[in-house]
């Protein structure tokens, strides 16, 4: 799971939910209802415990999760037509991989190289696919039926994949979950009315601002919330 999808899904107070294309509200409903329950008997606890860990620890972790992602990311920059930050993002793997030992530090970014995230629905849609109809996921959440189709590719440009040891695989998983659900202990109150409805606008409205890049995009909610994020 990405952390910029799950976090900006909090985001929104401004949309109505009938802006979001949602055939299949019915179905997605339940499923919505399903992954509240798995949410509310096992991750979010878990992530109270995880809650309290030392700061150091998460920011540790938070930087290694990010750090696998930067070749995901840099094939999709390449994917769009840019290179400059395709090379940007290559090069902060390498540094964080190396002198940042494993991407625990995140010593890119105190060199002056900025952090992005691309996926290979945000390249669908540089590349014009529709986003077709709304989708809420078992286990993974809101979602796009272009987004949905998009998994595999993004599945296999992550480094989880591509990894022999099953446990570690799933562990890695794991801990990625739980490290993403920790980080939305402390917005989640700002939703507001019909949970379902606000998530979905939300969502919708956070893949917008990550396919535009934040151009021509103003909200000063989402600047406030990377803002929260990066301090964090």
């Amino acid at each position: 799971m990405r952390i910029i999808t799950f976090i900006l899904i909090l985001t929104s107070f401004n949309i109505s939910s009938d802006e979001v294309n949602d055939p299949f509200e019915e179905l997605n409903r339940k499923t919505f209802e399903f992954n509240e329950k798995l949410d509310s008997t096992i991750l979010r606890p878990t992530a109270e415990v995880y809650s309290k860990f030392p700061p150091k620890v998460k920011t540790g972790v938070t930087n290694f999760f990010n750090n696998l992602e930067e070749i995901d990311t840099s094939v999709n920059q390449l994917l769009q037509g840019k290179p400059k930050k395709a090379l940007n993002d290559m090069t902060r793997f390498i540094i964080n991989s190396t002198i940042g030992i494993a991407g625990l530090f995140d010593v890119a970014s105190k060199m002056g190289l900025e952090r992005h995230e691309e996926d290979f629905g945000q390249t669908l849609a540089v590349w014009g696919v529709p986003e077709g109809p709304y989708i809420m996921l078992p286990f993974l959440g809101p979602s796009t039926l272009r987004d949905t189709a998009s998994l595999p590719v993004s599945s296999f440009l992550s480094v989880p994949f591509h990894m022999t040891d099953t446990d570690a695989n799933i562990a890695l998983k794991s801990i990625d979950a739980l490290e993403t659900r920790e980080r939305l202990l402390e917005v989640e109150s700002l939703i507001s009315g019909d949970k379902y409805s606000f998530v979905k606008d939300a969502y919708n409205q956070s893949m917008d601002y990550e396919i535009k890049d934040g151009i021509d995009v103003k909200d000063d909610f989402v600047d406030d919330m990377d803002d929260f994020l990066i301090d964090q």
